[in-house]
């Protein structure tokens, strides 16, 4: 019996390629090519029986030949301002989340690019859980796909890179996957709509240079002297903060700076002033982001009223800025949080058995 080849690993010309060459070996006219190439992320099927503009025997015959991995949804809540948290249980036991975040006229999801993390940050739930492996394309960008698949379906008009893992340290299968939400055969989301946010994994950023599209790109600096970025982020001592802001410069998009803002700890006078001072370096635009209570490993939140005279700080030095609303109070948002409540931790892996950056 043959192997079926997943075809949600593919980008759309390699799926494309390979069903021109089953319609041809299965004697189909070359249009049934596009109307199963739309059915996996356009119009996504749930499975091929599901194709009812397809013959009976294609189907069947497709079914020999390929598979459609779908992502187990296990959990769903939803927050009264509309942010939805998603649980979704992979094909080995492990599970992942993503978030969608209404906002006006538009849906942002956020999604992880790994089961777990292995970087532990000291203030994020998710590495608090320990690493367990990096996700497939598919499970990554499965993850919008299951959006669609709803009733109703959940149209998703941004992607942000934020959920569990670091996207950079799985790039092998991030590459592709931005092509898949990018490309109008496939999910069709706007590169300027995707956002890959990273602790400052230095080749990540580069690849991510290379590539045409104007996707963009997020930095967790959440510290900013390599001292107190050391305390928070162990991953400062191989990406040391210098190098980080080094790379944003060189980078030929607009970088958001992304920053935790967590009392006593970061939101002080000096801080404001040090921040800007990066910021200015590199014509950032510094995202502040209030800790969700839920996932604070033991911080505390900076509050509101300090939030406001930190973010003017940075305004008086020339520097945009903007406070993210905190969403999802009322559930369990906080990245990893929910995975933790129903799953438990692992014990966490080394950030060197997290799976290579691998650039080529």
């Amino acid at each position: 019996m043959m192997q079926r080849e997943n075809l949600l690993n593919l980008v759309p010309a390699d799926a494309e390629a390979k069903l021109a060459v089953a319609m041809t070996e299965l004697g189909q006219p070359s249009y049934r090519v596009g109307q199963v190439l739309r059915r996996l992320w356009a119009n996504p099927a749930p499975s091929f029986e599901a194709m009812t503009e397809l013959p009976a025997a294609l189907r069947a015959a497709l079914d020999e030949r390929f598979t459609l991995p779908r992502l187990e949804l296990s959990y769903r809540q939803e927050s009264k301002d509309g942010t939805q948290k998603f649980l979704f249980r992979l094909h080995d036991g492990e599970a992942i989340e993503a978030v969608s975040i209404p906002d006006g006229g538009r849906t942002t999801l956020c999604i992880s690019s790994q089961a777990g993390c292995a970087l532990k940050c000291a203030f994020c739930a998710t590495g608090a859980m320990g690493f367990s492996r990096n996700l497939e394309v598919y499970e990554i960008a499965g993850q919008v796909r299951e959006m669609r698949l709803l009733d109703p379906p959940i149209e998703i008009t941004n992607i942000v890179f934020m959920g569990m893992g670091e996207p950079m340290m799985n790039w092998k299968a991030v590459d592709p996957t931005l092509t898949l939400l990018n490309d109008p055969r496939a999910l069709g989301i706007g590169a300027r709509h995707i956002t890959i946010s990273t602790v400052g994994v230095l080749p990540g950023i580069i690849a991510l240079g290379k590539r045409p599209e104007q996707f963009r790109l997020a930095i967790s600096i959440h510290a900013p002297s390599d001292e107190l970025r050391q305390q928070l982020m162990p991953i400062n001592t191989k990406f040391p903060l210098a190098e980080v802001i080094e790379a944003a410069k060189v980078f030929d998009r607009r970088v958001t700076f992304e920053y935790v803002m967590l009392g006593g700890v970061n939101d002080g006078i000096e801080q404001a002033r040090q921040l800007a001072q990066l910021a200015r370096e590199c014509r950032a635009f510094v995202n502040l982001i209030p800790l969700h209570p839920g996932g604070s490993q033991g911080f505390v939140p900076t509050s509101g009223n300090e939030i406001s005279r930190f973010a003017r700080l940075l305004r008086d030095r020339d520097v945009e800025v903007a406070v993210r609303k905190s969403r999802g109070m009322d559930i369990a948002a906080a990245c990893g949080q929910l995975r933790v409540e129903r799953l438990g931790r692992r014990a966490p892996s080394a950030a060197e058995q997290h799976g290579d950056v691998q650039v080529a």
